[in-house]
């Protein structure tokens, strides 16, 4: 009976994938998912996407593992974070949607020695804000995303919502702002993993 893949190492992956072993790449495909799933959610994507991202993904690994000159030389969960993060970089760099990333990470393989905890509590914290977005309803969510998100100006956002200036404009964004930080901070949101 095959271990189940919680139970396999990242040398049991590859030589599994070298040997073209089917239970050890539907055990790969299980494992990994969460990871590109949160990825893709949290860069303006949603699970359809993810799941695309992801066999992309898998079949990136697959193809390298069986170079002859391939060697992992960091932990298997971080090469395929990597692999999926460069492949969702170009799917938002050919939709216009660059701003998302950092322009100096898209040459960037992430830093082995990045402690994945904390990415996971900062994709929690992003979860969180989302969650603390929605709750605020509008005109709210929409004020406080065209002038963090879409970077409108006080003035733009006074003329779409009808504010008599931008004083008004900022006025309601601080009220609104203040409302975020109490669902954010005050009031328990249960993240369904």
């Amino acid at each position: 009976m095959a271990k189940s893949s919680t139970h396999l190492t990242d040398d049991q992956f590859i030589s599994g994938l070298k040997a073209n072993n089917n239970e050890i790449l539907n055990a790969l495909y299980k494992k990994y998912y969460h990871l590109v799933l949160k990825l893709v959610v949290n860069n303006s994507g949603n699970s359809d996407l993810a799941q695309d991202l992801y066999q992309e993904t898998i079949i990136a690994v697959y193809e390298n593992v069986q170079k002859p000159q391939f060697q992992l030389n960091c932990q298997l969960q971080t090469y395929i974070y990597s692999i999926a993060k460069r492949l969702w970089l170009k799917q938002l760099k050919k939709n216009g949607n660059t701003y998302l990333f950092k322009e100096e990470e898209e040459n960037d393989l992430v830093d082995v020695t990045e402690d994945v905890g904390f990415h996971l509590e900062k994709e929690n914290n992003i979860l969180k804000m989302n969650t603390s977005l929605g709750l605020l309803g509008e005109p709210c969510k929409t004020l406080i995303q065209d002038f963090y998100v879409n970077k409108k100006s006080m003035d733009e956002i006074a003329e779409k919502f009808g504010y008599t200036n931008a004083d008004n404009a900022k006025t309601q964004k601080y009220k609104c702002l203040q409302r975020l930080k109490k669902y954010f901070f005050e009031k328990e949101i249960e993240l369904n993993e």
